[in-house]
């Protein structure tokens, strides 16, 4: 599992041009499993994603598709990690990559 945290590196109206189409990009990844969770951070200076997947290859990948690297308007730091425990509403989460 991956944690990707994002900083957004210009002013929020440049990074609100790519809201939507950013939106459709998780939403793409939600679908197919690889997202487990994202949301924007307090304050809102970027956002998180928790991502399912084999390799920082695979993750890689997947963060060039995300409108807001291809604008340039992000940063991107990827922590790999392995969850071994989890709050019992979280369980499922132990069973990812």
């Amino acid at each position: 599992m991956f944690i990707v945290s994002l900083t957004y590196k210009t002013e929020l109206s440049e990074v609100d041009q790519y809201i939507q189409a950013h939106v459709s990009y998780l939403e793409k990844y939600y679908a197919s499993g690889k997202f487990i969770a994202s949301g924007r951070k307090v304050p809102r200076t970027g956002g998180v994603i928790l991502i399912n997947a084999g390799s920082l290859e695979e993750v890689d990948s997947i963060i060039k598709e995300d409108p807001f690297h291809i604008a340039n308007v992000a940063n991107y730091e990827v922590t790999e990690f392995i969850p071994t425990m989890a709050a019992k509403e979280f369980d499922a989460i132990k069973n990812c990559i």
